[in-house]
């Protein structure tokens, strides 16, 4: 699900009683900019180095024509902006824990471009009694 289709969803997800954070591999300027800029108003985390997505599977490495893409079209650096050399991203994913700690939902695909309809995840959070 991507950041600005939950940052729509946000009125309803929190009238459910529900919150939602993100993580972002980039380096704490790097992600209040990104977040300033698109109107995130949820709770941004750091997840340097990728270590959280890394220890759940969620990384891929960026194949050398994918850097180059993201370098000469882009004109993204992912090594200034993540602080790491890797170039590994996360895969986007959208979990929803009750507050039993189970996970409720789960969307994650390798395909960064198969995200979750936010609808889907707001369908699955627990209404309290």
């Amino acid at each position: 699900m991507e950041q600005a289709a939950l940052q729509e969803s946000l009125p309803e997800i929190t009238a459910k009683g529900a919150s939602v954070l993100t993580l972002s591999p980039q380096l704490p300027d790097f992600a209040r900019l990104w977040a300033e800029e698109d109107g995130i108003e949820f709770d941004v985390l750091l997840d340097l180095g990728n270590q959280v997505a890394r220890d759940y599977g969620l990384t891929f490495a960026l194949s050398d024509d994918l850097r180059d893409v993201y370098e000469s079209f882009f004109k993204i650096d992912l090594a200034r902006f993540n602080g790491d050399e890797s170039w590994q991203l996360p895969v986007p994913a959208t979990f929803v824990i009750d507050t039993n700690g189970r996970i409720v939902y789960a969307g994650a695909h390798a395909d960064y471009t198969a995200r979750p309809e936010p609808a889907e995840a707001v369908a699955a959070i627990p209404t309290s009694d």
